[in-house]
């Protein structure tokens, strides 16, 4: 959903130039959690409810979310209430982490493989992928046994794909080309 990210950026970026340095990182648990929280279908319903005040959806969403958001924190979610952009808080929360990281020079892996990873596996798929990407990686592990073996990692927008089913797919263009 490009439209969701397109009006999610504005915000996370507000929200990032808001935080200080030593908030931004607490403030990721937070927003992710409440975000969590946004995109569950419950939540969507009451807050479309006419009779229910923005001020009750904050509370509900702030009590189910289990945080205790900052003075700041609290204003940008009255904000995005007041503005009915909550159907966007989740990808709010993925822009925000995402420019944390990248303040911090992390950025976030994912790894899908066809079977699981241990700890030293991942350790030694880490080290040349950081080498390769120039920063520090944070890495998210899924399974996709559809790959048959081997990795596909994306960092970003980049994709590095070492699966059978890609290296599959390979032969099978060159031999048909």
């Amino acid at each position: 959903m490009a439209e969701l990210a397109t009006i999610a950026r504005p915000y996370a970026e507000a929200l990032f130039k808001a935080a200080q340095q030593a908030e931004a990182s607490a403030w990721v648990s937070q927003l992710a959690a409440l975000g969590a929280v946004a995109a569950d279908p419950q939540l969507k319903v009451l807050a479309d409810n006419p009779k229910v005040t923005q001020s009750q959806v904050f509370d509900v969403l702030v009590a189910a979310a289990k945080v205790s958001p900052a003075p700041a924190m609290a204003n940008f979610l009255r904000t995005v209430l007041e503005n009915g952009r909550l159907a966007a808080l989740p990808q709010m929360a993925e822009q925000f982490q995402t420019l944390v990281q990248a303040r911090q020079g992390v950025s976030e892996a994912h790894i899908y493989s066809a079977y699981p990873i241990d700890a030293g596996q991942l350790a030694d798929i880490l080290g040349p992928l950081e080498k390769r990407f120039g920063r520090k990686l944070e890495a998210k592990v899924e399974l996709e046994p559809e790959l048959i073996g081997g990795v596909r990692v994306v960092v970003g927008d980049e994709v590095l794909d070492t699966s059978v089913k890609a290296r599959l797919e390979r032969m099978k263009s060159s031999l048909v080309a």
